[in-house]
């Protein structure tokens, strides 16, 4: 690991009596939240008290004796109490949050970035993630240091559970190239061999150790503490340690559930006879003191194991760490201790032995003690100064690269364009980074990879020449590229987007992949935005407009991920103008910081999901509605999440008000992305046959519905009737009749249209997987034809029709 400025070491005791004191406040928020808090609904409150215990050791030698003001750790999820105890000690936590573990707006369950109210690095909870997040915090680290001039040494420590060792995106992470040669990266596994059911029956450190190995990372085993150590040295020390070594994991995770006397004849059963020996003038005590002494919760073992990792610094570290779950409670050991809970009794009792009082147990330690001046000396050492959000560049409103040509173009062609034209921007360029899992090239990144360069820590010889794409690594290139993994794909740019804060210097990370494989990257997705990361994803090819490539590589539900997931904006235009606009809009937000909304929109969601498509699309029609509405107002509603696109009337004024003074039927034909040619066919042909076809381009379905919930949550929490939203009125407003949604997705993402219009709705979409074709055979196969949308508007014509004639009859 990189050599972080040394720190002073307190004695072992006061180490000791601090770990002691952690290890009774993270049981007692756990035992408040459960046993003291009133339960009026009767669902349990849960908590880890066995899972926080093994940790409590590896958590006091990091946070009192080891780490840096600027160094980055990640807790295990049900360690979240330890974390808590600590930054109550240091001084940074309210004491009145200890009784409010797992309360609403309390501390949270498991350690949160953006919901807990004390420091915390890495959000984790969904294991596996929390784990590999500081991995990648390194990795932007060293693009940081290579592009902006090294911060002060930072190490990025992962503590986890051996259990999630079993998660894949674990091995995917330490797997991939762009992972490689970080020493600065210590992972610190808690091995104390239980899951959540059980005791592990096999230990499968070797299996573990090799595979680390072989990625190329430090393998340091700390099974055994000091006493255990000391008694190997003795004659029959061999024996000893062959014996525990030999001893199955069942056996030996039972000793700690006993009483000494106990302990001592289970552990000698069978044993050889130099290990009776070795131990017959020990007493009872003195035996299970040593025979549980585990490396893990032995604190001058852990500090002498981080220093080791320190002074490797040419690849990322990992110790196993040995503990106990449930170390230093009865129930230690326990097999079904996972969330188990202490007694009135038991808690009484760890109270009176930690040498406290039902009058002081919530106190930290007194000022002047030496352990109280230890943690006020600790909270000034890792003190961090606030973090810029904010880059000082102005973004353009558009670059121009969407403007119509004589071509028809896509989604995907005009955003490489985009970002081509931004990285010349030389105030902007310097902030873009890009990155891509083995795809940058079939997602329209070439031609920012060419200006810009591939991100590689040494400069790299190129052995072969591609005219088409300079593939030019060195450490000042602005491209990462990643191997074929979506999970490290959204957990890098989880990283990038938290480098503000994290590094101390924002960035604005834009990732490509294709549109259906962001579900394999989902639950990585999920857990950078809800960690606050900033960036923007762009999903391409989607939906079964990739219609020759057949049904795996279709994306049918992925609206619904970006409509749905909090803290993310699905952007899903049709035009290249309109790309533009909103490509520029969302690297403005980002670079802002996401404190000041570039939208009309009064609050802005973080990061930005681009759901994109390869299908080359006629301008000519955008270029109609530019002239129509005139470029501000246009953006302003483009950005807003919809414009009117065709209005019959401009073209077909007799259906305004034909003989008789009766308007033709209206109907609006709503759509999203690449199917605009198919409505707006279908348009033309519903208007040749007396209907007045109103088209909508709904370019943020995402940014509709949340305007629309909106004025639905202002009228009920101030018990009125709640207003039409301005985007809605904007894009809707003077139509009349129902409305025919159209979407390259599942066709329930935009049918909550008509409940937003109080209008009836008939959704068309794809609601079943895709095969290999033509474009014109899938949508013919799943209604988007111009035909099939014909008939779903002279259906929801009828349906109308029907209810009024139903309503009329009803009121006589």
């Amino acid at each position: 690991m990189s050599t972080a400025p040394a720190q002073p070491v307190p004695d072992l005791a006061t180490l000791d009596a601090i770990q002691r004191r952690v290890l009774w406040l993270a049981v007692r928020m756990v035992d408040a939240a459960n046993r003291e808090r009133p339960n009026i609904e009767g669902v349990k409150v849960g908590g880890h008290q066995a899972s926080s215990a093994s940790m409590v050791s590896l958590m006091t030698a990091l946070y009192f004796a080891h780490l840096d003001a600027a160094d980055r750790v990640s807790v295990k999820p049900h360690a979240s109490p330890v974390l808590h105890a600590i930054n109550y000690l240091l001084g940074n936590l309210d004491r009145s949050y200890l009784t409010r573990l797992r309360s609403y707006g309390g501390l949270q369950s498991y350690p949160s970035r953006t919901k807990d109210p004390d420091r915390v690095d890495f959000s984790t909870g969904s294991v596996g993630l929390g784990a590999a997040a500081p991995l990648f915090g390194a990795v932007t680290r060293r693009y940081v240091d290579a592009h902006f001039g090294p911060r002060p040494p930072a190490r990025f420590v992962a503590l986890l559970g051996d259990a999630e060792l079993d998660e894949g995106n674990i091995w995917e992470a330490i797997a991939d190239p762009a992972t490689q040669g970080l020493g600065n990266v210590m992972w610190v596994v808690d091995f104390n061999r239980q899951s959540l059911d059980r005791v592990v029956p096999g230990v499968r450190i070797g299996q573990w150790s090799a595979q680390f190995q072989a990625a190329g990372w430090h393998v340091v085993e700390l099974r055994f503490g000091g006493r255990l150590s000391e008694l190997f040295t003795r004659p029959g020390g061999d024996a000893l340690r062959r014996w525990i070594e030999g001893m199955p994991n069942e056996r030996y995770q039972s000793l700690f559930a006993l009483n000494p006397g106990e302990a001592r004849s289970r552990f000698t059963e069978d044993a050889p006879a130099a290990v009776v020996d070795l131990l017959a003038d020990l007493s009872d005590e003195e035996v299970f003191a040593a025979v549980t002494d585990l490396g893990g919760h032995d604190l001058a073992s852990l500090l002498d194991a981080f220093a080791e990792c320190d002074r490797v610094t040419d690849r990322p570290s990992v110790v196993f760490a040995y503990t106990v779950k449930g170390w230093g409670l009865p129930i230690a050991g326990n097999p079904r201790n996972h969330s188990q809970l202490l007694g009135g009794e038991q808690i009484a009792a760890l109270r009176e032995a930690t040498g406290l009082a039902d009058d002081t147990e919530w106190d930290r330690f007194d000022a002047a003690s030496g352990e109280g001046i230890w943690c006020n000396r600790r909270q000034e050492a890792l003190r961090l100064e606030p973090a810029p959000r904010r880059l000082a560049v102005t973004v353009p409103e558009a670059t121009g690269a969407g403007r119509a040509g004589r071509k028809p173009v896509s989604t995907q062609e005009v955003f490489g364009r985009t970002l081509v034209d931004l990285s010349r921007d030389a105030d902007l360029a310097p902030y873009l980074v890009s990155t891509a899992p083995d795809v940058a090239t079939s997602t329209n990144l070439a031609g920012f990879i060419n200006r810009m360069g591939v991100f590689h820590p040494v400069e790299q010889r190129a052995w072969s020449v591609d005219p088409a794409l300079k593939w030019t690594e060195s450490p000042k290139g602005q491209h990462i590229e990643l191997g074929i993994s979506e999970m490290n794909l959204f957990l890098l740019l989880g990283q990038l987007g938290l480098a503000w804060d994290l590094s101390h210097q924002p960035l604005i990370p834009i990732g490509t992949v294709y549109d259906p494989f962001v579900l394999r990257g989902l639950d990585a997705f999920v857990y950078s935005v809800y960690s606050g990361a900033r960036f923007i994803v762009a999903g391409t090819p989607s939906g079964v407009t990739l219609a020759p490539e057949g049904g795996a590589h279709q994306s049918t539900i992925t609206p619904s991920v970006g409509l749905e997931l909090p803290g993310v904006t699905l952007v899903e235009p049709a035009y290249g103008t309109a790309l533009d606009w909103l490509l520029c809009d969302a690297v403005g937000h980002i670079a802002a910081g996401g404190d000041t909304p570039t939208t009309a929109a009064p609050a802005e969601a973080a990061s930005y999901y681009f759901r994109l498509s390869t299908r080359p699309l006629d301008q000519a029609p955008f270029e109609a509605a530019r002239q129509r509405l005139g470029d501000v107002v246009l953006r302003r509603q483009v950005l807003a999440g919809a414009y009117r696109l065709l209005d019959p009337y401009d073209s077909a004024p007799h259906l305004r008000s034909r003989p008789g003074g009766e308007p033709a039927p209206s109907v609006v034909l709503a759509a999203s992305g690449a199917v605009l040619p198919e409505v707006l066919a279908a348009a033309a042909e519903l208007m040749n046959e007396g209907v007045a076809a109103h088209v909508v381009d709904v370019t943020s379905a995402d940014r509709l519905y949340s305007a629309w919930q909106r004025t639905l949550r202002q009228g009920i929490r101030t018990a009125t009737t709640p207003s039409t939203a301005g985007a809605l009125r904007a894009a809707f407003g003077g139509t009349r009749g129902p409305v025919v949604t159209v979407h390259d997705g599942a066709s329930h993402a935009m049918a909550w249209l008509g409940a937003a219009l109080g209008v009836h709705c008939v959704p068309l979409g794809v609601d079943s997987f895709g095969q290999s074709g033509t474009v014109a055979d899938l949508y013919r196969a799943h209604d988007l034809d111009p035909g099939s949308i014909v008939n779903a508007a002279l259906a929801a014509l009828e349906l109308s029709h029907t209810a009024e004639s139903t309503h009329h009859m009803a009121a006589e």
